[in-house]
């Protein structure tokens, strides 16, 4: 019979995110420059970003595989 260990599962949740959030927060970084640059509100962006930093956050109170393979950076 195979088990799985949740926490290590989580683990590897947290990985996969953060390589998924990766080339979204050097986008949301670009924007906010540019945005700045421009004297605009930055304050979506930053939301944005602070969004895609706690995503893998979500992954602490996850129990089952199905909620830990449907978790995404989207």
């Amino acid at each position: 019979m195979i088990t799985i260990n949740i926490n290590k599962a989580k683990d590897i949740t947290k990985d996969r995110l953060r390589e998924e959030r990766k080339p979204l927060l050097e986008a949301q970084d670009i924007a906010y420059m540019k945005a700045q640059e421009a004297g605009e509100d930055t304050t979506a962006i930053v939301t944005e970003k602070q969004r895609l930093r706690d995503i893998t956050d979500t992954v602490d109170s996850m129990t089952t595989l199905d909620e830990l393979k449907s978790a995404s950076c989207e």
